[in-house]
């Protein structure tokens, strides 16, 4: 390598380092005005769980905050308050998911709750809803749905946090909602719902079994979808052997299934048809749009998509972009700055 060329690698990664430091930033301490979580606290005005925090707060118009020191809390929360609310994870670097310090957590499945959305760990059934840098945990394991989140607010925006589950980990189920440069694991239909709005952008998507990453339950032809742009598909720490060559980017719930990936990396050995049929006896594919564009990486090797998928061209692939997913106006309710 020519000393010129090692000069500019040096002076790229140096640029590099200096960017994410400028742009980098943490969140040690609560905003001003905010409610503080605090685990084991017994000091006068903090809360020690996330639970008694959220009931204290005016159920009104009021725009409120929350921020959560360190810890794993243990326990369902629904968030169910009229007014604008933001929860803050206490972390050292609030652009990604990797330095989260606060984990919400239960083992709770749909048969024994009742529902998939009763289920989960952590339950918003509110409008304007924002959460940084929390990790959410539904711990139940394998053999039946058990969400983590459970979303169907609307203008919802979930930025840096961890989903973590096996089977339904994350019900998108209705309203607008984005979910921006974090991380979703989980193995059977872990990104599902009905009438979602949803937007993905810069995740990483963590494969943890045998199964489907997304099962779209759109039943009929609106304007719902799922948009996936610039997301990172890999093989999930402690991963059952049975992923390799069985996990797919999704199969159709319902007949109108609409899920697009585009830009992905894809190292996880995904199945070579890349889209599943739901089953092989009710198939859901009549009306199903499945695509994918510049979909590359080592787990996509030797692709052959079924008739019922299909590849965008660039042209085709422009059109399906967050305003697409969440309306025009999203700038309006989206952190932007997390977007890639």
């Amino acid at each position: 390598m020519s000393s010129q060329m090692c000069r500019a690698i040096a002076y790229f990664t140096i640029c590099f380092s200096l960017f994410h430091a400028v742009y980098a930033a943490s969140r040690t301490s609560p905003p001003a005005g905010a409610k503080v979580v605090r685990a084991g606290t017994t000091a006068s005005g903090e809360f020690a769980t996330l639970s008694a925090a959220v009931n204290s707060l005016p159920n009104d118009s009021s725009s409120q905050s929350i921020f959560i020191y360190p810890g794993t809390y243990n326990g369902q929360v629904s968030i169910t308050r009229s007014g604008p609310l933001t929860i803050y994870g206490y972390t050292t670097d609030t652009t990604t998911y990797r330095n989260n310090q606060v984990t919400i957590q239960a083992g709770i499945d749909a048969g024994q709750a009742g529902s998939d959305d009763a289920s989960g760990t952590l339950r918003i059934h509110k409008d304007n809803f924002k959460m940084y840098n929390v990790n959410v945990k539904n711990t139940f394991g394998v053999g039946s749905q058990a969400i983590a989140l459970s979303q169907y607010g609307n203008r919802v925006g979930i930025y840096a946090c961890g989903l973590y589950g096996y089977q339904d980990t994350l019900l998108a189920e209705q309203g607008a909602q984005v979910y921006l440069r974090g991380y979703i694991e989980g193995a059977t239909d872990f990104i599902f719902g009905q009438r979602g709005q949803a937007y993905f952008g810069g995740n990483t998507i963590g494969v943890k079994g045998a199964g489907w990453v997304t099962a779209s339950g759109r039943s009929s032809d609106d304007t719902t979808s799922y948009v996936f742009n610039a997301n990172t598909i890999v093989t999930a720490s402690g991963a059952f052997s049975n992923a390799t060559s069985r996990q797919y980017f999704g199969r159709p719930w319902s007949n109108f299934a609409k899920v697009i990936f585009k830009n992905t990396v894809v190292t996880a050995p995904f199945n070579t048809a890349l889209w599943s049929q739901w089953s092989t006896s009710t198939p859901n594919t009549d009306h199903v749009f499945f695509a994918d564009y510049n979909t590359t990486g080592s787990g996509v090797s030797g692709a052959a998509r079924p008739g019922f998928a299909t590849v965008l061209s660039a042209s085709q692939a422009a059109a399906y972009t967050i305003s697409s997913a969440v309306g025009s106006d999203y700038a309006s309710w989206v952190d932007t700055s997390y977007l890639v």
